[in-house]
């Protein structure tokens, strides 16, 4: 009966852990950006150079998927419009894209402040609801 708890309690954290993941990623894609607009204006690195510290970004722009659907096609097609313009043109490309991932950053973070703790909770009681019917 424990198993059961214990399992149901996993399958709740494992719910948990992509809207973490989730936030995680749009959070580094907007610190990219940021780092990026500062770097079109003052340091004039290339884009790889940039990108070596978050994860995802690299990801992405090596052709990798890291969210399915809607939210994958925007942070492929950001991606893909970086570097294709002159310097004037990507500061106003990555200053509307700024807004954007900022919804979307902030949308994560609340989806999972919100949900997170719920999808464990309601595992773990629906476990302990089976446990107490298989008693």
């Amino acid at each position: 009966m424990f198993a059961i708890v214990l399992l149901s309690g996993a399958l709740g954290i494992a719910a948990a852990t992509e809207k973490k993941r989730r936030a995680k990623i749009f959070s580094e894609f907007y610190e990219f950006n940021e780092k990026l607009l500062l770097n079109l204006k003052y340091g004039r690195e290339k884009v790889s150079k940039v990108a070596e510290e978050f994860e995802s970004v690299r990801k992405v722009m090596d052709g990798n998927e890291v969210l399915k659907g809607e939210d994958g096609e925007f942070l492929k097609k950001y991606v893909s419009g970086i570097g294709e313009t002159d310097a004037v043109t990507q500061v106003e490309y990555l200053n509307e894209r700024k807004l954007a991932l900022n919804e979307y950053k902030q949308k994560s973070q609340e989806n999972y402040k919100k949900y997170g703790s719920l999808y464990v909770k309601l595992a773990l009681m629906a476990g302990l609801l089976v446990a107490v019917l298989l008693a």
